[in-house]
């Protein structure tokens, strides 16, 4: 006891703050921050890899504490199916509202709005919040995936280790990047499916300097996950038959399925939020649990992220999918299994939107992969039914996973890479490819966001591969805002336009009237003939020559590439800047644009 107790005092006597300084100092003497990044890149990998350990764990453990309870026996579960999800959304809504005070839900939009908007700031507390929120939804039975939270969890603990270290904004947000391809590395032990998904989802350009700390990160997460977890892929999977050129019309077939199954995840997805959104958080839960307690009662591989349910499919065990079920006695009844198999299908979907809408915590990551599970094994079975070709279900079922994956996140590279890293199915390499890239195709004109994107880009909120756009969206348009112009009053005569000449160095003055709201422009030119005529001084009021043109007023919410295209065009220099209408000073076309070379010119400093 006296040993700890002079480690505390000691502790409470170092000073941390000079420690700090110096190797700050230190740091910025021999390290680029190029170089430090690489060495944070590592430090993000291992702790975005225990993440991903401990999510896992927790789910487990919180699903193994249930259920060693008497009234969790598997005699009595399929009964109390019909509660553990609304219990589960309870306890969600309840810890985010008392302990979390803040918004947890769409976590991979978060972290895409915080590479927008936020120059890759994330809270402290999405550092662990959204871990244990959506293990307890998915333990108790929500129909979501961990993928999501996880990605937030990564992103927010390099997000704060940048921070810290005070790392400049270009590169805090490279290091969310290697948050977030390190949580997709670690829970799946795919490194090649994270750095692309940071590409292909979250949208940062993937350069060569860009990819280094990227596959750092997602290399050292992945290692991590072998430690703890074992060498074996996520999936145990065995080829039944290797690719063959005849079958090839069937996977263009699954493809395109998967395209309009995706669309329709999409469209479910957004209905029931809006639906969800109209009700109060009591209602929703209520509703909410009993409608997805009554689902997972019918169809018991709809609880959680029904991985069981996909490696029982991947195997040709698709009996055991319907233990516990009102259908397991008409298992053998080859049309009723195609109509469950399909129902289970479409009801996915429903569940998974349901889950989050009324309060739960998890992501479409897994839902995406049921779903396209069941999607390619449905595929196959039917085409078997017809006679005319004989095609591996397991084998669609794989690469139906990764084609309804690229169809709702628009990622077919990282849709095809991960299933092929987590199932070691590279043997149906060329299908994966074939399936992804024509779901993709196709379901791209009918929806021209992910389920990701489509939120934030309704709000201008999306950053994009575009490049002039990315620059566009990190610059502050607050610092672009001039304020040093001489304001005149709507009552102001003449003598006072004289005054705020003597005063000012430009040639235009903003009228605002005593609330602060912009009123209109007094251009010099327009008086310059009346200055030299001082019998006009007090008779001239400034509304007989005040300017004000609506096109020429943007408001500080609006986008900053909505704001240049009022410059491109036109021969406006300047741009009145306005706070719902109480006026903040211009934005001029040289600032913008110097801006904007400067931003440029940094990101393509690599």
């Amino acid at each position: 006891m006296i040993g700890i107790r002079n480690i505390v005092e000691t502790i409470k006597k170092t000073d941390f703050g000079e420690y700090y300084k110096r190797f700050y100092i230190w740091r910025r003497r021999h390290l680029t921050t190029y170089q430090f990044v690489l060495i944070l890149s590592l430090i993000v990998g291992i702790a975005s890899g225990l993440a991903s350990v401990v999510l896992k764990n927790t789910v487990h453990f919180t699903y193994n504490l249930i259920s060693g309870f008497s009234w969790f026996s598997a005699e009595r579960g399929n009964i109390l199916f019909l509660m553990y999800p609304a219990i589960g959304i309870g306890l969600t809504v309840l810890v985010i509202k008392y302990l979390v005070k803040d918004d947890l839900s769409h976590g991979v939009s978060k972290v895409m709005y915080a590479i927008s908007r936020k120059g890759g700031r994330l809270k402290p507390h999405h550092c662990w919040s959204s871990m244990l929120t959506s293990s307890i939804t998915v333990a108790f039975g929500g129909s979501v995936g961990l993928e999501a939270p996880i990605v937030l969890t990564g992103s927010a603990i390099a997000s704060n280790i940048a921070r810290f270290f005070r790392i400049n904004t270009r590169y805090v947000i490279i290091l969310l990047g290697c948050g977030a391809a390190g949580a997709i590395a670690g829970v799946f032990k795919a490194p090649i499916a994270g750095v692309l998904f940071v590409f292909e989802v979250l949208m940062i350009d993937l350069t060569v300097n860009v990819a280094t700390p990227l596959l750092i990160s997602a290399v050292s997460s992945a290692i991590i996950s072998y430690f703890f977890f074992g060498q074996g892929v996520q999936f145990y999977y065995k080829v039944d038959s290797l690719f063959e050129l005849n079958k090839i019309p069937a996977f263009i077939l699954l493809g395109i399925v998967a395209a309009f199954i995706s669309l329709y995840f999409l469209r479910i997805n957004k209905w029931v939020s809006k639906k969800f959104a109209k009700w109060s958080t009591t209602n929703k839960i209520i509703i909410g649990g009993i409608a997805l307690g009554i689902l997972v009662y019918l169809f018991p591989p709809l609880f959680g992220e029904g991985y069981q349910a996909l490696t029982d499919l991947l195997n040709n065990n698709s009996d055991a999918m319907f233990k516990n079920s009102f259908f397991y006695s008409y298992v053998d009844n080859k049309w009723l299994f195609v109509i469950v198999l399909l129902a289970i299908t479409f009801l996915k979907a429903f569940a998974t939107s349901i889950t989050c809408a009324s309060g739960g915590v998890g992501g479409t990551f897994a839902p995406s992969l049921f779903i396209g599970g069941f999607c390619g094994f449905f595929v196959a079975r039917m085409v078997n039914m017809t006679g005319l070709i004989e095609v591996a279900e397991s084998n669609f079922a794989l690469v139906g996973m990764a084609a309804v994956m690229a169809g709702v996140m628009h990622s077919p590279l990282t849709a095809t890479f991960l299933i092929a890293e987590i199932t070691g199915g590279y043997a149906l390499f060329t299908p994966l490819l074939i399936a992804t890239t024509i779901a993709y195709v196709v379901v791209k004109p009918l929806t021209k966001y992910s389920i990701y994107a489509e939120s934030l880009a309704a709000k201008g909120d999306l950053m994009t591969h575009n490049k002039d756009k990315t620059a566009l969206h990190f610059i502050d348009k607050r610092n672009l805002i001039e304020t040093n112009f001489v304001k005149l009053s709507p009552d102001a005569t003449l003598r006072d336009i004289v005054s705020a000449v003597e005063r000012s160095n430009r040639n235009f003055f903003p009228v605002v009237d005593e609330d602060g709201m912009f009123k209109g422009v007094v251009v010099l030119d327009d008086v310059r003939s009346l200055l030299f005529h001082q019998e006009y001084y007090d008779k001239i009021k400034v509304a007989s020559y005040m300017r004000y043109s609506p096109m020429f007023i943007a408001d500080i919410r609006e986008p900053l590439e909505k704001i240049v295209q009022k410059f491109i065009g036109s021969d406006r220099y300047n741009i009145v800047m306005v706070d719902k209408g109480k006026y903040l000073g211009f934005i001029s076309r040289a600032n913008v644009f110097a801006t904007y070379r400067s931003y440029v010119k940094e990101f393509s400093n690599e």
